[in-house]
């Protein structure tokens, strides 16, 4: 058996007035046999129900809700008990007690290099669950050491996978956040498929460049946004230009040679791509004057 059993446990209210009814029988017995003739049978009964009585309390079990008890009868499994509530099983068995409730993992800050090679400080938190009672207790050693440790390696490998930051195109840690934490709880719940573990939320916590990089890093997205945001200006003003242009030819409102297509060209590319507000220059000639 690889997989997690349901064990059937009887009730432990009934089991309880059984052990109330061995209690008083043995008494019974035991009176019998000081005050009347002991006989054979009478002790041998006696001792029985005794045993039992002795034996029996060690069946029952309290099985909180989303709870569990692993059951091994001298080493061989026996089931899961996942129903709540006051029970009996094999006196015999060995329980052991699993919670089946959801846990957080807030994972430490770790120092790893990206894919472009940049040192960056990363950090995730998980949230999971216990699914099958088997192999978290008998497919690894201690499922909750073995999903920190999984975890730490998930996140160093999602980090070593993806750039910090790149262009809209390509995806990377800081602007597909959502993506990211996706590709993270797929890996994760591929690694924690071996203990029994179900991964129900994986996302990023923490996201920064290390230190040592850090003010250079700024700089360098700082020059590469005003180098963005330039080379949409200019996109833009040649767009308006070449729309200037044909409607001025559209319309047949005014004649202009290359000569003075291509005064007029700079003089709008100035204006639209300036940083300032352009200062008026009035020209009292001609436009070759």
């Amino acid at each position: 058996m690889s997989r997690e059993a349901e064990a059937t446990a009887a009730s432990g209210w009934l089991m309880l007035l059984v052990e109330l009814a061995l209690v008083g029988f043995g008494v019974f017995l035991v009176r019998a046999n000081v005050t009347g003739e002991v006989t054979t049978g009478k002790v041998v009964a006696a001792v029985v129900v005794g045993i039992l009585a002795v034996v029996t309390p060690f069946g029952f079990i309290v099985v909180e809700p989303n709870g569990s008890k692993v059951l091994l009868l001298f080493g061989s499994y026996k089931g899961t008990v996942k129903r709540s509530g006051f029970q009996w099983v094999n006196p015999f068995n060995t329980k052991r007690a699993i919670s089946l409730r959801a846990r957080t993992l807030n994972g430490d800050k770790l120092k790893v290099n990206d894919l472009a090679g940049n040192p960056v400080e990363i950090a995730a938190i998980v949230v999971w669950r216990v699914r099958d009672t088997f192999r978290a207790s008998f497919e690894v050693d201690d499922y909750s050491s073995y999903v920190s440790m999984q975890s730490e390696t998930a996140v160093r490998h999602l980090a070593s996978s993806y750039p910090y930051d790149a262009e809209e195109e390509t995806m990377s840690l800081r602007r597909n956040v959502d993506e990211v934490s996706g590709s993270l709880q797929k890996e994760l719940q591929e690694r924690l498929d071996r203990a029994g573990v179900e991964v129900m939320e994986a996302r990023l916590s923490h996201l920064a460049y290390a230190p040592e990089i850090a003010s250079a890093m700024l700089r360098r997205q700082q020059a590469a946004a005003i180098i963005a945001a330039r080379q949409r200006i200019v996109e833009g003003a040649v767009g308006m230009v070449e729309m200037a242009l044909d409607r001025l030819e559209e319309y047949q409102k005014l004649e202009l040679d290359n000569e003075r297509k291509a005064a007029m060209v700079s003089n709008l590319l100035v204006v639209l791509c300036s940083e300032h507000a352009a200062q008026p220059v009035l020209n009292t000639g001609t436009l070759y004057q």
